[in-house]
């Protein structure tokens, strides 16, 4: 025991619970947590990738036989459920526990994609289950987005918070590479087209039951439960927890000074209404760099993902091309980026790294548009240089779910994570039809058009890197509790201020 906890009668609740977690050293307990939450990434990542390149194979009459046109509102209804889901999960994960959304929103996601496997006939019923299925796994997946990034961001010693988010967010991109892996083999014609779409669909809920297992031995965020007036409960989840890291690391922890204990009064939930006042309110600056740097790479990935196979069959390949192969070096640079750099946003520093990488991939993009061109570059050429402009771009990208996560208030964590979550979707929906506008027809598009479509998706990122130069929040090493006081702290010794 390392700190006075308790409750007087007033109510408040003094701990040291925070500090405690946060001079904690890297155990396997983190790894097997990150491992276990983490995985949500993973799932989105996979089953995007699947149902993009699946989806289009539906229109076959060996397989739904339905529309190209219905078909391509699939994932237009899964974006409205991750939304939907981001938003509702995000207000009972503030109010109920990280924990206990773990295994609801996993268990919806996995109802969802199972249930799209099942779709059976070809009619207007068939069609209306398969939204109704790719709505139910798009709620799972935007709620475990809001809770699992509360619950990583809380649980994570300040020393590895930066790059444990970054990479875990950049896991969307393994993901994407396993269904890219996957589905070659699955849809090549060696299983029967009744049945191989439906195997496909399939791999995410395998992936989700393993995660089940994994996420039973995830303790609650001990940050949760003192700011809900959960003392006891908090105690003993952190004794689970320092337990774990003494027994797996065989050192013995130091003791944490009285003076950075906190003392919190437990205070009303706040509703979405609230919550923006409260951001843009108390948090103007803030806000405004979470919701930059959300809509910035939104808008960029989805410009980007809309026009690559166009682009590839033709001005490169020609329009009966196969391009899938393409997406796999692409996944696997967007992958690297994060688990590389990650480090950094820990030691160099948030602001500098995110500038940077959204001011680098902006500058690259730039020229890539000019090699573009010129028509100097093919099919490899320009994946490389897309491998290389989304390393850094990735990297950024994730660091802008981290910042998110990290620079508001512990009670209104996961919401604020739900909010911004949901701007960045919109916007990034609103991508694609720009682009359209921009380039043309898709089966006859502009070079011109497209390059200086290039050129927009490059100043809307820059514009992200320099608003992150002016108003990033210097949060590397640093408590959450140093980051954004609780609205809940009556007292806290040895805790920051709150900032703009």
């Amino acid at each position: 025991m390392t700190a006075t906890e308790g409750t007087d009668q007033s109510g408040s609740v003094r701990s040291l619970i925070p500090a405690r977690i946060d001079r904690l050293p890297w155990s396997p307990f983190h790894t097997r947590m990150v491992m276990a939450l983490g995985s949500c990434w993973i799932l989105d990542g996979l089953e995007i990738t699947i149902a993009s390149n699946v989806g289009e194979k539906l229109s076959d009459s060996s397989r739904l036989g339905i529309s190209t046109t219905a078909v391509g509102l699939l994932a237009t209804v899964y974006l409205i459920g991750q939304v939907v889901g981001a938003l509702v999960f995000g207000q009972i994960s503030d109010r109920l526990g990280r924990r206990k959304l773990f295994f609801i929103t996993l268990a919806i996601y996995f109802g969802g994609s199972a249930a799209t496997a099942l779709t059976l006939g070809s009619g207007a019923g068939a069609i209306t289950f398969l939204y109704l299925t790719r709505f139910v796994a798009g709620a799972g997946i935007g709620g475990e987005y809001a809770a699992i990034n509360s619950a990583i961001d809380e649980l994570i010693p300040a020393p590895y918070r930066g790059r444990t988010d970054v990479i875990v967010n950049g896991t969307y991109w393994a993901g994407a590479t396993i269904a890219a892996l996957i589905q070659i083999p699955l849809l090549s014609g060696a299983i029967s087209p009744t049945i191989d779409w439906r195997i496909a669909f399939l791999v995410g809920p395998v992936l989700a039951i393993v995660i089940i297992f994994l996420r039973r031995s995830v303790p609650e965020s001990p940050r949760w439960q003192i700011m809900h007036g959960r003392g006891e409960q908090a105690e003993e989840s952190i004794a689970f927890i320092e337990h774990e890291v003494q027994s797996t690391t065989g050192k013995d922890l130091e003791p944490v000074d009285d003076t950075r204990a906190i003392e919190i009064r437990p205070t009303p939930q706040a509703g979405y209404l609230t919550l923006l006042r409260i951001l843009f309110r108390e948090y103007p600056g803030r806000s405004t760099l979470g919701a930059t740097l959300m809509i910035t790479q939104s808008f960029l990935y989805n410009a980007i993902f809309f026009s690559y196979a166009i682009v590839l069959t033709h001005f490169y390949l020609g329009p009966d091309a196969d391009t899938s192969i393409y997406y796999i070096p692409f996944a696997i640079g967007n992958f690297l980026g994060p688990l590389l750099l990650g480090r950094l946003f820990d030691t160099w520093g948030r602001r500098q790294m995110i500038a940077g990488t959204y001011l680098l991939a902006g500058a690259l993009l730039v020229i890539t548009a000019f090699l573009f061109q010129a028509g100097v570059l093919n099919a490899t050429t320009q994946t490389i240089a897309w491998c290389i402009i989304f390393f850094f771009a990735s990297a950024g990208a994730s660091a802008a779910y981290l910042t998110v996560s990290e620079i508001f208030p512990m009670e209104v964590r996961a919401k604020a994570i739900a909010v911004f979550f949901a701007i960045a979707q919109v916007f990034g929906a609103v991508a694609p039809l720009i682009y359209a506008l921009m380039i043309g027809s898709e089966d006859n598009p502009s070079r011109p058009g497209l390059f200086w479509a290039y050129i927009l998706g490059a100043v809307v990122m820059m514009i992200g890197g320099i608003v992150a130069a002016v108003l990033g929040v210097a949060a590397e090493q640093k408590s959450l509790e140093d980051i954004a006081t609780p609205l809940s702290v009556v007292r806290a010794t040895g805790v920051g201020g709150v900032g703009t």
